[in-house]
This record gives structure tokens, sequence and C-alpha cells, in this order.
């Protein structure tokens, strides 16, 4: 009898480079849930504190496939030089639950994490956003620079962090992907002057001060899944349109909304589910700032991951 790996395909991080394009990444998440597929019935996954992190347990199952992602959340790994977040994504036949393919986790992450982000900002960010602010230095600030300029004609951006070398290191990748924008180190003030901002840190306090934020700025705030950690001020959510993935994440792991919430800034009733964004239920609200909550979800890596699979099933790249 053949072994389970012997019919398996592997698909490296390059392959997940080559074969997806950050705009088909957004495009999949958007068309997904348009189609119908509702984000509150994805599973919900296991979160496990082990020595040295956290092991995420993420299951999810659309439109004939099944997917099971495997991520660790190791804080200490940057200062080794390795990645805090690092996954292995397995692909299963939805019939058979067989397995069909190993996918890098990691780049996977890497990737649709910003499509999402741009899936939501697509619609909430102002048709003429043209100045981006990116708290975060390291894989996901820089890959949000790329997705943000899938989606608008970004002429400045400005990449905030703690350590100015490795800042200067993520504004020299991030000009790959927005080569005619004015690309350089920032400081928390130049939030006031965004159309867009991207949260991709490890903070636990507010990045900034909520009066600094313009009612024409669209936010993302992506850098934790706990409770008990938080980017953005709660008073910043109390003035603003706040999307989330769904009631359920927002209430368990959305720390920006469930501290905003306990503070008494915000109603947990005013939030809003992406999917009511996507499919046009519920109107986009300019007159105010437009927050999106994102802590990641398992629909999403499956998302992304069959457009792999595509790429390798058609020999090319999936635009």
């Amino acid at each position: 009898m053949a072994g389970v790996l012997d019919s398996i395909q592997f698909i490296d991080g390059g392959a997940v480079e080559r074969r997806v394009a950050m705009h088909a990444a957004i495009r999949a998440v958007q068309d997904l849930v348009r189609g119908g597929f509702d984000p509150d019935d994805d599973p919900p996954r296991d979160i496990v504190d082990v020595p040295n992190g956290q092991l995420l347990l993420m299951p999810s199952a659309i439109d004939g496939l099944a997917g099971q992602k495997l991520a660790t959340v190791a804080p200490a790994n940057p200062a080794r030089g390795l990645e805090r977040i690092q996954a292995i994504y397995l692909v299963l036949d939805g019939d058979t639950l067989a397995p069909t393919a190993l996918v890098d986790g990691t780049a996977l992450t890497s990737l649709r994490t910003p499509a999402v982000s741009a899936a939501v900002l697509d619609l909430i960010a102002t048709p003429d956003a043209a100045s981006l602010v990116v708290f975060g230095t390291g894989p996901q600030g820089v890959r949000h620079v790329e997705a943000m300029a899938a989606i608008r004609d970004l002429r400045r951006v400005r990449i905030v962090g703690r350590d100015r070398a490795k800042a200067e290191e993520a504004v020299e990748a991030a000009r790959a992907y927005a080569p005619t924008a004015d690309v350089s180190v920032g400081a928390p003030a130049d939030v006031a002057d965004a159309d867009l901002a991207v949260c991709a840190t490890t903070a636990t306090e507010p990045l900034f001060v909520a009066d600094l934020v313009s009612d024409r700025a669209a936010i993302v705030a992506v850098g934790s899944h706990e409770p008990d950690r938080r980017e953005l001020p709660g008073a910043l959510l109390g003035r603003a349109q706040v999307i989330v993935e769904t009631d359920r994440i927002a209430r368990t792991e959305a720390g920006d909304v469930i501290m905003a919430v306990a503070e008494g800034h915000l109603s947990p009733d005013s939030v809003v589910p992406m999917a009511r964004i996507l499919d046009g239920r519920e109107p986009v609200r300019f007159d105010r700032p437009r927050v999106f909550k994102s802590c990641g979800m398992g629909w999403q890596d499956l998302a992304v991951a069959r457009l792999a699979l595509e790429g390798a099933a058609g020999g090319g790249r999936t635009d």
C-alpha cells in the first residue's frame, strides 16, 4: 500500500510567490465572501500555549477542499534572526479527506494576511487614498505595502518602527512594491496625514493617540489575536466605523475591540462583520474613520492556498 506522502504535492515558499499574485489573493478573498461564504461558519481555531510561544491550529473547509494550518508564534525568534510566525499548511481532498498538498505556511501567511486587509480596505478607503503609514518593520509590514499598492495609487509611504536600522531595511524592501511612491522612515505623528494606516506590530498599548487620525483615514490592525493586546486607542474605535472578521472573533480574540468595549468607548452591537461590507449590505461610513481589526481565520488561508494549487495545475501564475 502506498504511503500517505507518496502522492502529496509539496509547495515551497518560492512556489507560493511565483504562483499567486497579490491582487489575485485579494480578489479571491472578496469573491469567496461575495459568493455566499459566511466567515462565521469557519471552525474555531485552537490556540495552545507552549514553552516559548504558542501553537495555532486553524482548520477550514470550502468548495470541495479542506485544510489545516499549524502555525507557531515564538516572540523571541526575531532576535535570533528567525520569523516570529512560522507555519505549514496541509490541503485535504474535501470528499476523502486525503492529504493532497503541503504548503509553506509561512509564505502563505505572509501573503494572505495583507490580502485580507486589502480586500476590506479596497472598499473602506477613499478612492483617491494615496498616503500610507505602516507601523511595523517585519515581513507583514513590508507585504502590506505591496497589498495597499495593489488597491490604490500610493504616492507617499512612511514606515514606523522602534529600531531605526530595521525601519530603513523595511523601507528598502517596500520600495520594490511601491516604486513610484516616496517611501521613507516615518514617525507616529505621520498618521495625522495618512489616508491609509496599517498596524502590524507586537505592541500591547496604542501606537498613537486617537486625535491624530482624520475622518478620511482607513486603518487596519493585524498585530495580535490576543484579547489583552492592542495597537489602537479605544477612543479611536469609539468614533470610527469598526469592522471585524466575525462577531465571534471580535468578542474572543480582538483585543483592540475587547478593550475599547470594556473602557466604554464602543458598543459591541456597533461592530460590522466584514462580510456585510464586502457584499454591500452595510454602507461604508465615510464621515468618520474606518477601522478593520483582523485576527486571521482558517478560511483565508485555504482561499489563497487553493490559488497555489490552481497555479500548479495550470503550470503558471494565478493572476
